[in-house]
């Protein structure tokens, strides 16, 4: 059934799903399948039931990147900190960028699908340069603001909000020079984050500093889903009137409904209030991008728990564009 919301930036309803099969961000091989999956699934044909027009954009394709980790070459940046394989990561956050960058001044509705979460600079940057009054609603169980300096594992995809801010730019591995393109760096009070629960101290300290909205599952089991929701709009889009990029780590949710991830965290979020979260955004009208990520099959102990966290990926994106429960 088609939808019935009408969403304000894109009153054609014309959606692009930038394909990222990218997994160098972090050392789990898998997760570059996840699109793949997504799109087996039925994830093109859910949407077009929906009404939207859909193309498929696939920025990595014949380009060596879409390979695991261990098929990479083991590189390290220790000038400051640690960061691993900055190389193929800036390499593949760049070309995606590119993609979402591309598809966005062309106002169609951004929908990058990965590929781990590295991938979040690029699209934070590339719907920034087209909608320089983006906010944005990061749904994870991890901030992912950390820099070489703070990071403990040296994993880039623990860096793609700072990286997309600006942050410690003294400190990123020279490869990641293509950003400094980049016109519209994210301002600290245009981002909120629902349904953290795993962050790194230095993390806690940089979200405090800078006065990020910041909602834990602490808050969630407080006010409850829908109050949540509603703060972190009212903080990053008061006026009501910018285009909201969600991008959803599947590890929000609590393993028992994405357990195929690479980092999952006990206590997340139940599968509606997961949906939730987009349902409400989407009854605004204001869905302007959104990223799914971290869908790993490798890491699915049985085939259940493969299907169970592709199912709730497509999910998310069928709930984002329009479709409701009755």
């Amino acid at each position: 059934m088609k939808t019935q919301i009408d969403y304000k930036f894109y009153p054609t309803k014309e959606v692009t799903i930038i394909s990222a099969p990218f997994s160098a961000g972090q050392g789990k091989g898998g997760v570059e399948k996840g699109p793949g999956l997504l799109l087996k699934h039925g994830l093109r044909e859910d949407l077009e039931a929906l009404g939207w027009s859909v193309s498929i954009k696939e920025p990595l394709k014949g380009t060596g990147l879409d390979v695991p980790p261990s098929e990479l070459e083991e590189e390290f940046d220790r000038s400051h900190g640690i960061a691993k394989r900055p190389t193929v990561v800036a390499q593949a956050t760049e070309k995606v960028y590119r993609a979402v960058k591309e598809v966005s001044h062309q106002k169609k509705l951004p929908l990058t699908i990965g590929g781990d979460h590295s991938i979040g600079v690029s699209t934070l940057a590339g719907f920034l340069d087209a909608n320089p009054d983006a906010c944005v609603l990061w749904i994870d169980a991890h901030a992912d603001i950390n820099t070489p300096e703070t990071s403990p594992s040296g994993n880039i995809h623990g860096f793609p909000v700072a990286l997309a801010m600006g942050l410690s730019r003294e400190v990123w591995p020279k490869q990641f020079w293509w950003l400094d393109e980049a016109k519209n760096k994210l301002a600290a009070d245009r981002i909120a984050y629902i349904g953290l629960r795993d962050l790194d101290p230095c993390e806690k300290k940089r979200v405090r500093e800078l006065g990020i909205a910041a909602y834990s599952m602490y808050h969630v089991d407080k006010y409850g889903i829908a109050k949540v929701v509603e703060m972190a709009l009212a903080r990053i889009n008061p006026t009501g009137k910018s285009p909201v990029h969600i991008s959803y780590d599947v590890d929000a949710l609590d393993p028992l409904f994405t357990p195929a991830t690479g980092t999952p965290v006990r206590g997340g979020l139940t599968f509606r209030e997961g949906m939730y979260i987009v349902e409400a955004v989407a009854e605004t009208g204001n869905l302007g991008a959104l990223d799914i990520v971290e869908c790993n099959p490798d890491l699915a102990s049985t085939d259940v728990h493969e299907i169970d966290t592709i199912t709730a990926g497509c999910a998310i994106a069928k709930s984002a564009f329009g479709e409701t429960l009755v």
